[in-house]
């Protein structure tokens, strides 16, 4: 074991777990999507029962119990032929907006009672700003008008998600509409400024100053995670 290895945190060896393990299983779906080789896909398989062990393993450090049959029939449900069959990861659009009064739009998520700015998965047919302005109107009852990108997120790599995934979050105005929280996707909803946050805001230590910094106006360049090194191993 190398020093660098010996500083690693119980947590990071576990988030770095799943990662392995969903990159296997990517690897062996996309196999299994493009093969025609009944070998070939004997042994894609074996790769994510490997998977499945390693994942089982992350979830036994995190106190989450799950088979790794569990995993494998998930993996294997997804799997497509071709190009639909080439595995990626996910994309939300993250919508940070603000108004004139440099307050922020927050909504209450009703399934975990955290407070995060509206979010949703990427749609086909839409561009991601689209999606930002589409989310916003619909969790929210806000009009709002995409300015910039603040940046693009490894949801995986920040440890908000548990399979690939990747948020693009936008910087927006607000102009116009009223508030009124989705039914379904809102418990809540709000505009907050930076000192007032709800005490349950999720990821804002990360966020947060970005986006006030955005909201007030302050020039900046979209940001993103720079590369491990080395790539694969991370920099724990």
């Amino acid at each position: 074991m190398s020093d660098d290895d010996a500083g690693a945190t119980p947590s990071d060896f576990t988030r770095d777990l799943v990662r392995w393990s969903e990159t296997l299983a990517g690897i062996a779906r996309t196999g299994m999507g493009f093969t025609e080789s009944l070998y070939e896909r004997e042994r894609y398989e074996e790769i994510l029962h490997v998977a499945a062990d390693i994942k089982a393993a992350a979830d036994e450090a995190l106190e989450v119990r799950r088979e790794q049959d569990h995993f494998v029939q998930e993996w294997m449900e997804s799997i497509g032929e071709g190009v639909p069959g080439y595995i990626t990861p996910k994309v939300a659009v993250g919508a940070i907006v603000g108004d004139d009064e440099g307050r922020i739009l927050l909504v209450k998520r009703p399934d975990s009672g955290v407070w995060l700015y509206p979010t949703g998965w990427a749609d086909v047919g839409y561009s991601p700003s689209e999606v930002a302005v589409k989310e916003v109107r619909e969790e929210t009852g806000i009009e709002c008008e995409p300015l910039r990108l603040l940046g693009v997120v490894d949801g995986q790599r920040m440890g908000f998600s548990r399979f690939g995934m990747y948020m693009l979050l936008f910087h927006c105005r607000a102009v116009g509409g009223d508030l009124a929280g989705h039914p379904l996707e809102t418990a809540d909803i709000g505009w907050f400024r930076a000192d007032s946050l709800p005490e349950i805001t999720a990821g804002v230590q990360w966020w947060g100053p970005m986006a006030f910094a955005a909201i007030a106006g302050e020039p900046m360049n979209a940001s993103f995670d720079a590369p491990r090194d080395p790539v694969w191993r991370g920099d724990a």
